[in-house]
């Protein structure tokens, strides 16, 4: 039995939402280090495995002429959206840089629907905006921000993952291979912020290095997996799964941290729970039905 691009898109996006909740964890267990050594380390491990994974595949780097815009402009957002979300989670509460970095799906679905056309019917924008809602519960964002530079920048990381993973929904229409886009995406990333690393690297214990390559594999794990989901499936059909991140995110703060949720969280799971499974119920059964009929 073949499965259909969308079902292979939400396995997907849970499997990256389940990565980057442990390159998150990892880049916490990793204690003070500068934001920038972090980014350089969780890309350079995602760098050395999509080589690996690029070589053993035996793919060659065949990119259509009108994919090369796109692909440099998810590499760029990307990076951006990482240095951005890594300096708010240095300056800001974790829960507000949280918040502030989930709101990438709305602007991947809005990205999607300007860039490619994607049609976003009003049911899967109200799944995607309680979902939204779910995790404001579980993360409780105060919205009192002492430094307004540290706010705007997990805002801009938000923005700027959302046109990252928009880029990769293009780039996936064109064929582009998978592992080639996160390849590039890697090898990018770590060119720009090598420069501050050799001026102002500080200096690691083994376990240190240990988690960051922890929070490497993670990434490429995470990087890969999303990639691959928005390449199946159009945003607004899987976006809502990214938010398991939240969930995944906890249970391993309670076993890693000790932290215990409080009722709002709880409630916030069982909305985001619903929101998806009424995503799944709404694309798979009540969609095609209708529009069978119409």
């Amino acid at each position: 039995m073949q499965v259909k691009p969308r079902y292979k898109g939400i396995l997907l996006i849970v499997c990256s939402a389940f990565c980057f909740a442990f390159m998150n964890a990892f880049v916490r267990l990793s204690g003070d280090l500068p934001s920038v050594q972090k980014s350089f380390f969780r890309n350079f491990v995602a760098l050395i495995v999509a080589v690996v994974m690029f070589a053993r595949e035996g793919a060659k780097p065949n990119v259509p002429k009108d994919a090369y815009v796109p692909l440099f402009l998810r590499a760029a957002f990307g990076t951006v959206g990482i240095l951005c979300n890594y300096y708010a989670i240095d300056h800001l509460v974790l829960s507000d840089a949280s918040m502030l970095n989930k709101m990438s799906p709305f602007f991947t679905i809005l990205f999607s629907w300007l860039l490619l056309k994607e049609k976003l019917r009003p049911a899967q924008g109200a799944a995607v905006l309680c979902a939204f809602l779910g995790s404001m519960l579980i993360v409780k964002p105060s919205l009192d921000f002492s430094d307004f530079s540290a706010s705007f920048s997990g805002f801009c990381s938000g923005i700027a993952a959302g046109l990252a993973y928009a880029m990769v929904r293009i780039l996936g229409t064109k064929g582009v291979n998978k592992t080639l886009i996160v390849l590039f995406f890697s090898g990018f990333s770590c060119l720009t912020t090598l420069p501050y690393l050799l001026l102002h690297f500080h200096p690691m214990t083994w376990v240190q290095l240990l988690t960051l390559i922890g929070a490497g594999v993670a990434a490429a794990g995470g990087q890969f997996t999303i990639t691959a989901a928005y390449c199946y499936a159009p945003a607004k059909e899987i976006s809502v799964y990214d938010y398991s991140q939240l969930i995944f995110a906890t249970a391993l703060g309670f076993f890693l941290f000790g932290e215990i949720p409080d009722l709002w969280s709880f409630i916030g799971y069982a909305v985001i729970i619903l929101a998806a499974v009424a995503m799944f119920w709404y694309n798979n059964y009540y969609l095609p039905k209708h529009t069978a009929e119409s």
